[in-house]
């Protein structure tokens, strides 16, 4: 079998080799073939049973051994010095046209020397909810992780009741966390700390290695990027859900959606989690959290941004410190675009601030109001309150002053406001259908999530009361 694969690049003291499970039965549930092609492999093949046997883990080229990789995290601000890949298998890495490289993953696919006493497996619905969610970020431009493929294992899997067994082909930039790091500077393994620096630098920040200390490059090109990162996801309204050190990636990629969900109605306390239960991964605290993480890499790096312990700490801190700004930088640019702001004015922050403590006072959804805004609806709106109605004369106020019409404003707020977006309440209604054998819900959901910018009067409404989810589960 050839195939555009090749190994993976960790020494065994970084990654077990582990073999996945044996599913005599397997059946495709969804190819991403544009990703797929974009990689070297052919669709139509990976569409047939030896393709499908190669996407759920059954055969694989020679040269290639599947390893689970080690990584160790602060799970809800607990420590655990060991956690690793414990349902998941990296077949190997391959490269887009461009040359960069990327991992290609099984989730599901079985126990590894990781997996505690865990089973290893994944039930079809966190497959296709992650499938649906990372594909939407990737239409949305938020850098993530992408699904692959969706497979069916054909067997049963026990968790609160039976369910379908299904494993997720997930490519990455890399699987490297800050997680990855925490590993092994608890055992202060410095030659490895170092192997992990150089391959992060390679493979996501090639331009840190001609730096004066390429190390230090890395740490601030990784705050950057989360600040990035994280301020797209408040602008979507977009919560996480488990933002463990595990779960944030070195590339600045989302990854590993678990319970995540989207805002309906705006709360900033809002917890989908079922699992969060002080509310500690809340949409309005994940930037601190991930200041929280970032500190926690800074922690593991210190050996390398300076011989002096003093000098090296008092580095990281300056350098962490940075963060607030950058992040409120990124937001303060994106939610002036969702607002069609194309100038800089002092006060932007409060007329900001003040729309979305309307937004949270009377109760409105997200997406959909900015969407609304986007189309001027809300200024004609009979139900809006004297609050609401005073903001909207003064945000028409501000546009006035950005020298752009009123037609070129809205075109660029559609750009950025959409329309579509996987609703928490369309993602159960997908997987309950898949639960009983209908796939047609996720496929048709799958679709409309490609073009999020476009309007729907299905895809975008509310949930009905009787439809709103509460709670998010992780699955595993």
């Amino acid at each position: 079998m050839s195939l555009p694969l090749s190994p993976a690049p960790f020494p065994p003291t970084m990654a077990v080799q582990a073999d996945p499970a044996r599913f005599p039965a397997l059946k495709l549930v969804a190819l991403n073939a544009a990703l797929a092609e974009s990689l070297g492999f052919s669709p139509s093949w990976l569409e047939t049973p030896e393709g499908v046997d190669f996407l759920g883990g059954q055969t694989r080229p020679d040269g290639i051994a599947p390893v689970a990789q080690a990584y160790a995290g602060h799970q809800f601000g607990q420590f655990v010095p060991q956690l690793g890949d414990g349902r998941a298998h990296l077949l190997g890495v391959a490269a887009d046209r461009q040359g960069r490289v990327f991992d290609v993953q099984l989730k599901g696919s079985g126990p590894t020397p990781f997996s505690r006493r865990g089973d290893g497996l994944a039930a079809i619905g966190p497959v296709l909810r992650e499938y649906l969610v990372s594909e939407a970020m990737t239409a949305l431009g938020v850098p993530t992780t992408r699904a692959l493929a969706a497979v069916l294992t054909g067997e049963t899997v026990w968790r609160d009741r039976p369910l379908p067994g299904a494993i997720l082909a997930r490519v990455a930039a890399s699987h490297l966390r800050v997680g990855t790091f925490q590993y092994f500077a608890a055992r202060q393994d410095n030659e490895a700390l170092r192997f992990l620096c150089d391959l992060a630098i390679t493979r996501h920040y090639p331009h840190a290695a001609i730096a004066e200390n390429p190390v230090r490059a890395l740490y601030e090109n990784v705050v950057a990027a989360q600040a990035r990162l994280i301020a797209q996801w408040m602008s979507l309204g977009f919560v996480h859900g488990v933002m463990n050190t595990d779960n944030m990636a070195i590339s600045g990629e989302t990854i590993d959606y678990g319970p995540c969900a989207f805002l309906d109605v705006y709360s900033q306390d809002k917890v989908f989690s079922s699992i969060d239960r002080n509310g500690r991964y809340a949409y309005a605290n994940q930037p601190k959290l991930a200041g929280w993480n970032l500190a926690r890499l800074a922690e593991t790096l210190l050996p390398f941004f300076d011989a002096d312990e003093a000098r090296s700490l008092a580095w990281a801190q300056e350098t962490l410190g940075t963060f607030a700004t950058l992040y409120e930088n990124a937001w303060l640019e994106r939610m002036r675009s969702k607002f069609g702001l194309t100038t800089c004015e002092p006060d932007d922050k409060a007329l900001i601030e003040r729309f979305l403590a309307i937004l949270e006072q009377d109760r409105l959804d997200w997406t959909l109001s900015f969407r609304r805004l986007t189309r001027r609806e809300l200024s004609c709106d009979a139900q809006n309150s004297p609050a609401m109605t005073q903001w909207l004369q003064d945000w028409d106020a501000r546009c006035a002053w950005g020298g752009v019409s009123a037609i070129v404003r809205e075109n660029a707020m559609r750009q950025i406001n959409p329309a579509v977006i996987p609703r928490n309440h369309r993602i159960a209604e997908a997987i309950d259908a898949a639960e009983s054998g209908d796939l047609s819900v996720f496929h048709a959901l799958l679709s409309r999530l490609g073009r999020p910018f476009v309007d729907d009067a299905i895809y975008e409404t509310p949930p009905h009361p009787e439809e709103v989810v509460q709670a998010t589960f992780c699955g595993t």
